[in-house]
């Protein structure tokens, strides 16, 4: 329960802030957005690039883990999947805050959790992630960013969701171990002590979900 309280308030303190505290909008937001989306990157800082184009590489992270996840939740996962594409951890956090413990996986995998449930997948995700990241920390300007973050509400917001996507994974790690019976609580810690790099590790040598797990309903039927 505290859990779910602290998810919430996390969600609703995010929401405040984005919607009043955060620095205000510039007026040329709506061209950056579209610049940012359809690649005309000449003039644009490239941490604010390597940010833009991260926050659509992490819902697919979670995506390999949520929609697995969703099978033993009463709610749907997949529009809180879909939503974080377009708003992050605005998505995220109320799955978080409603979802059950779920340490088994139950059913036959589909074919969307098949592909979910490869490790080629999290290489797939590893590569372009680590591009990005030497792409922003290498050839940005922080000295720009820190001041664009300091007056533009997108920016600033991005940035912070970034960091929040980052850091929430752990939340659900324990339960996707529990599914491919990992026991060792040292990789748990592996994986929530690295950010970003740390879940993509994870989801490239993760074991597939055990066979029994998938049986278990048409046994006990």
């Amino acid at each position: 329960m505290l859990k779910k309280v602290g998810f919430g308030l996390l969600w609703l303190g995010f929401v405040i802030y984005a919607f009043f505290l955060a620095p205000p909008n510039q007026p040329d937001t709506l061209e950056l957005i579209k610049q940012l989306s359809l690649g005309e990157w000449s003039n644009i800082n490239p941490l604010i690039i390597a940010i833009f184009n991260l926050l659509g590489i992490l819902p697919l992270i979670y995506a390999c883990v949520v929609l697995i996840d969703g099978r033993g939740q009463k709610l749907k996962a997949w529009p809180f999947v879909v939503g974080s594409f377009g708003v992050g951890a605005f998505a995220l956090l109320p799955y978080l805050t409603f979802r059950q413990p779920s340490p088994q996986f139950t059913g036959q995998k589909d074919l969307v959790i098949k592909i979910l449930d490869s490790r080629w997948l999290g290489v797939l995700l590893t590569l372009p992630t680590i591009a990005l990241l030497l792409f922003g920390l290498l050839k940005g300007d922080w000295s720009d960013f820190i001041g664009q973050w300091q007056t533009n509400r997108f920016i600033n917001v991005m940035s912070l969701d970034f960091c929040l996507v980052s850091l929430l994974f752990p939340s659900l790690l324990g339960d996707d171990l529990a599914r491919r019976e990992i026991k060792n609580p040292s990789v748990f810690w592996a994986v929530a002590l690295v950010p970003l790099l740390g879940p993509l590790l994870y989801l490239c040598l993760r074991p597939p979900l055990a066979a029994s797990s998938l049986d278990s309903v048409a046994i006990s039927n």
